[in-house]
């Protein structure tokens, strides 16, 4: 198993949020920074396999600043040594896809090839529906809401995610899609240069382009989305080789989506699939309560159930969801001392064995030198039993 941190990073704590607007305040951001720096540093010495950041804006309230991952990304790669650095992920139907492969690879380039590249397809209506605007008709699709505005979003998302791939592993580029030709049109393109040492050019007309750099690896970074909780997303995941990163579900729901995983993949059930866990280790199983109810249970009901992330958790049959403590015993939370979360993350992977943790941190909301141990402990006494 690998191990990554993953951010969604806050900018201060649930009393300055709860104060408002926090998200305005420059001092919280370069405290951030500062943390952050010093959290990823440690996590490079240990030998945490990457880290990872996720997209989005206008966040005023002070979660999730992260309106650029691949900014992100590079200025901690530049802080670091060998930790890999990616996206979870970028918001393909809000994106150009063009500048997204141009970037990612400019990344790859950068820092010697240790880049993850991760999609996501955008869930929050108030900053993707400004930023998709001129992608006629796509929208913020709410997760596990099938309707017309969630498949105009994935047709987006499909498409851009393979003019992605096709400018990263083809020399020229041609597309005759719903949202994007390439070339736009007849294009009158007459340089004598290109004639002479480039390609792409008939009769004056520009017919293919050719986009770089190409990544330096090859044929390119390795592929992630979060955070895949339908049958949908995780069968278009096995077809193009992408490993999903599945969010704390029932066992029903669960087992549905790594079946259909192996199935479409034709792997081994589980293998190139990867799990999202809160990861918050203490001296004591009550401390760790206590910090993960002002960090992860706070930032879930003010953030994320709103938008009906909880709901994968509820008993199909009663409607009923897990208390704490049960969520914990199930390892679908690594809350804790050391020996609560090893008996947790047995119990998961006796469930389902991965090939991936990425492990939320809950910067900010956790004080950052309890997090720093937590990150410390986590690796060198949790994961050495399961690597």
């Amino acid at each position: 198993m690998k191990a990554s941190l993953f951010y969604l990073p806050s900018i201060a704590s649930r009393a300055e949020i709860e104060a408002g607007m926090a998200g305005m305040r420059p001092d919280f951001y370069q405290r951030m920074l500062k943390e952050l720096s010093e959290q990823i540093r440690l996590a490079d010495d240990l030998g945490y396999d990457s880290v990872s950041f996720t997209e989005h804006h206008f966040h005023i309230e002070g979660f999730e600043l992260s309106n650029n991952p691949v900014l992100l990304d590079l200025y901690f790669a530049m802080q670091t040594k060998r930790i890999r650095v990616g996206q979870l992920g970028i918001v393909l139907p809000a994106s150009n896809p063009i500048r997204v492969a141009e970037d990612i690879a400019m990344l790859d380039h950068m820092t010697g090839g240790r880049a993850n590249a991760g999609f996501a397809r955008g869930y929050q209506r108030r900053w993707v529906d400004i930023m998709a605007q001129q992608t006629h008709g796509i929208y913020g699709a709410l997760p596990n809401q099938h309707d017309e505005i969630d498949n105009a979003n994935r047709l987006a998302f499909e498409e851009n995610f393979r003019i992605v791939k096709k400018c990263w592993t083809e020399e020229m580029l041609t597309h005759d899609g719903k949202f994007w030709k390439i070339p736009a049109g007849p294009t009158p393109w007459t340089l004598d240069t290109t004639e002479k040492w480039g390609k792409g050019v008939e009769n004056g007309i520009l017919k293919s382009v050719g986009v770089v750099p190409k990544p330096l690896q090859k044929p390119h970074p390795p592929l992630f989305q979060p955070f895949a909780s339908s049958e949908n997303t995780v069968r278009f995941c096995a077809q193009e080789n992408v490993t999903p990163i599945l969010p704390p579900m029932h066992p029903f729901h669960e087992d549905k989506l790594y079946s259909v995983y192996a199935e479409v993949s034709g792997k081994p059930r589980g293998q190139g699939t990867g799990v999202l866990r809160d990861v918050i280790i203490a001296d004591t199983d009550e401390e760790a309560m206590a910090l993960w109810q002002d960090s992860g249970q706070f930032s879930g009901r003010a953030w994320f159930e709103p938008f009906g992330f909880r709901k994968g958790m509820a008993d199909p049959k009663t409607g009923r969801f897990p208390t704490p403590e049960e969520v914990i015993a199930e390892g679908y939370a690594y809350v804790g001392t050391v020996d609560t979360v090893l008996r947790g993350m047995e119990v998961q992977q006796k469930r389902q064995p991965v090939d991936w943790v990425f492990c939320y941190t809950y910067n900010s909301l956790v004080p950052h030198p309890v997090l720093m141990k937590s990150i410390e402990t986590f690796w060198t006494k949790v994961m050495p039993r399961f690597r």
